[in-house]
């Protein structure tokens, strides 16, 4: 059944010339952005903020530098893909928007001033920059991550995904609040143009400046500023955000101590490199993974262990390019590969299998059904094995054909699917 906001959104769609349609909708963004600023007081005026951008690891970051603060005796919000946090309350974003608009992100800073915290930290998109979400946020620093290429077709190219990246430092530069900080990748391309800011503290950081380091499928160990900094979290990419992290908490006078006991303690991350334990033999892993280069990562953290891999698309109607490149990258890593559906949209969700398959040499299995894909996988593993469910991380949904959603959680379905095995292994041993 079609809902009733696609129908809105397709009789503006086929009504409304699209240049008029397209310039009516920014301005539409941007006054709202400004208006909520307004009306709730200019709350980002009243906090520490830091926003963090980048293609990859941006909610892991916030996650970490919330982590951080927190251990330094802070008390913080935070909007992320994962959730939202108010002080000591939090719940999971169920938006599936990293930066919602309607004045939710002023109406969150205007709670988070009332319950008197003194940081916020968020998530901070190319989506949410285009769509002027970002005005109105007075920034104290940005972290950029990295960049790599996403959203093609929304943004029209690299270059444009490239500028609404950097529009997010620009907000920075018009923050009024002295002194500001851009903390960025010095490993990636797209770092000069963020560090050339006009803001009063520019940190680049790099990891191989970091030495020793080590990342293992277990954790991982980095020297900053002199002293070996442990994290639980798997891959050099979780050693990159921490990095990212301790260099912007230093900015603000948090100590590397603090900082070393903070990402020692770290828990496992939501929908992020998440290990699921149900007492199994074997690892269970789901994440986000939603680039090459981050479906990568996750592989090559898992290379000591057989991997088996379930992956889909990420989502239908956007960045086609990308589905025989991730399967492709699936090709040479896994030793067992299940395709299955993610979310389609209003695509076919086979040709979106199939055009994963097309990068590959081998024939996958194809199980569209992601609940039996996720079964299959896990009956497959054995002691020491690697099972890695990527795609969907935190997603809270599985979006169907006209705005159609079915409830999801990768980790739910995971665990419900371990008991299941556990419960046919123990009835087998019985018999």
């Amino acid at each position: 059944m079609k809902s009733l906001s696609w129908r809105i959104k397709e009789w503006f769609r086929k009504t409304v010339p699209a240049p008029l349609l397209r310039t009516g909708i920014q301005m539409y963004h941007f006054s709202i952005a400004i208006a909520g600023s307004i009306i709730l007081g200019f709350p980002s005026r009243k906090l520490i903020v830091i926003g963090v951008t980048g293609t990859k690891g941006k909610s892991s970051t916030v996650e970490m530098i919330n982590a951080i603060f927190e251990a330094a005796g802070h008390k913080t919000a935070l909007i992320n893909s994962i959730r939202f946090k108010i002080a000591g309350s939090s719940e999971r974003n169920m938006t599936r928007m990293s930066m919602p608009g309607r004045m939710f992100i002023q109406d969150i800073l205007a709670r988070a001033a009332a319950a008197e915290c003194t940081v916020a930290i968020l998530e901070m998109t190319s989506e949410g920059a285009r769509q002027y979400r970002h005005r109105g946020i007075a920034l104290d620093a940005l972290v950029f991550t990295n960049l790599a290429p996403e959203h093609i077709e929304s943004h029209g190219s690299f270059e444009l995904y490239a500028d609404a990246k950097y529009e997010l430092g620009r907000q920075l530069q018009r923050s009024r609040k002295r002194p500001r900080t851009i903390v960025a990748n010095a490993d990636d391309a797209q770092s000069g143009r963020f560090l050339a800011l006009d803001v009063e503290n520019k940190i680049p950081f790099t990891l191989s400046a970091q030495t020793p380091y080590n990342a293992t499928d277990h954790g991982g160990i980095f020297t900053f500023e002199g002293v070996t900094v442990s994290i639980p979290l798997p891959g050099e990419f979780s050693l990159k955000n921490a990095l990212a992290a301790a260099s912007v908490a230093r900015v603000f006078g948090i100590s590397v101590a603090i900082i070393q006991q903070a990402l020692a303690n770290l828990q496992d991350i939501p929908g992020r490199a998440e290990r699921i334990h149900e007492g199994q033999d074997f690892t269970v892993v789901v994440d986000y993974a939603h680039t090459p280069d981050s479906l990568t990562a996750l592989y090559e953290a898992y290379k000591s262990s057989r991997r088996i891999c379930v992956l889909g698309s990420t989502g239908g109607g956007r960045d086609m390019w990308k589905r025989p490149v991730m399967g492709g990258i699936a090709d040479t890593h896994c030793d067992e590969i299940i395709l299955t559906n993610e979310d389609p949209y209003d695509e076919d969700p086979r040709e979106i299998i199939d055009m994963l398959a097309r990068g590959m040499k081998r024939t996958p299995q194809i199980i569209m059904d992601r609940r039996a894909a996720i079964a299959h996988a896990l009956s497959l593993a054995h002691v020491g094995d690697a099972v890695l469910i990527t795609g969907k991380g935190t997603d809270p949904n599985i979006c169907g054909p006209h705005g159609t959603k079915l409830t999801w959680s990768d980790a739910g379905v995971a665990r419900e699917e371990l008991q299941k095995l556990n419960q046919q292994t123990h009835a087998s041993i019985s018999i």
